[in-house]
């Protein structure tokens, strides 16, 4: 079987899914049952991306850099990982892995050895990813990881995005921030109020004229997107994330469903990477694993 191409296929009687090498991106969820495409097709008119993974930084770092040990490196927007080619090192009849290890280049902006495995596991209508990181480095790493798939909103022909609704597990109500326009950090110090009715709200048309949502502390285990008439088709289950974001661009399509292992900076933050909120801390040989899984009704 031919392991290292462009584009891996997992594919059961409901589903088929589609694994790039190039950031090991979730690239297709094709509903055989239902005739449709849950994820999003990278459309660069709104967004060229799929389902990215963000690493080794979630979001913004403020002003684009973050401190280690006293120096100062500069990262981008949800780090490097998503722009980089994986090697596919396995791949079965239900699972693709993917791995990407340090460089030279991506030393200059994160200064740790390191091994990075994603992998799809395709299970009748659910699709588990997990990642495990591992530091080779000698001395202890920092870092944040999340996902970013987005889902196409609408899905059913002669409907409009103001007619789904978000789901989610059990709450009344959640808190969020916004983020800074200037920066793209959160700003720290003002919470709003998500209202919820039977576990569910609409997709408001301008839900997003201020980016992502943010969602901490939690809050959030399991999210969905249902359809007009209030079935869900596609969930996100994430036990154990702290953080959450949901976010869609102007106009477009899609709405993104992002658990979070940790999150950008609040606008203002200048102490060390160690010091942040939900930063995830490995020991030299130690290893990180977390998964989440998308569940297609």
């Amino acid at each position: 079987m031919e392991v290292f191409c462009m584009i891996h296929t997992l594919e059961n009687d409901q589903l088929r899914v589609k694994i790039a090498d190039h950031g090991a991106e979730l690239s297709e969820i094709y509903d055989k049952t239902n005739d449709r495409q849950v994820l999003w097709n990278a459309d660069p008119a709104y967004w060229k991306r799929h389902a990215p993974v963000l690493f080794p930084n979630v979001g913004r770092y403020y002003e684009d850099h973050c401190l280690i040990n006293g120096r100062s490196y500069t990262s981008g927007q949800h780090g490097f990982a998503r722009d980089m080619e994986f090697i596919c090192t396995d791949k079965t009849d239900t699972s693709v892995t993917h791995l990407l290890e340090s460089t030279e280049e991506t030393l200059k902006h994160w200064p740790y050895i390191f091994q990075l495995y994603i992998t799809h596991t395709l299970n009748e209508r659910n699709l588990t990813v997990s990642w495990k990181v591992v530091n080779k480095s000698q001395e202890t790493m920092y870092f944040t990881i999340g996902a970013h798939p987005a889902f196409n909103v609408p899905v059913l022909p002669d409907t409009v995005q103001s007619q789904y609704r978000l789901t989610f597990n059990g709450e009344k109500e959640l808190s969020y921030c916004l983020l800074n326009p200037e920066y793209g950090t959160v700003i720290p110090d003002k919470t709003y109020t998500l209202h919820l009715e039977n576990n569910s709200c609409p997709i408001d048309e301008h839900m997003f004229d201020h980016d992502a949502l943010v969602f901490d502390n939690g809050q959030i285990t399991r999210a969905g997107i249902a359809l007009p008439d209030g079935t869900p088709y596609v969930e996100i289950s994430c036990d154990g994330f702290p953080n959450f974001g949901i976010w869609a661009a102007a106009g477009a399509p899609f709405v993104c469903l992002e658990p979070w292992m940790g999150r950008c900076d609040n606008t203002g933050y200048d102490k060390e990477l160690s010091q942040k909120p939900n930063i995830n801390e490995l020991k030299p040989d130690e290893i990180f694993d977390q998964s989440y899984m998308i569940s297609v009704k």
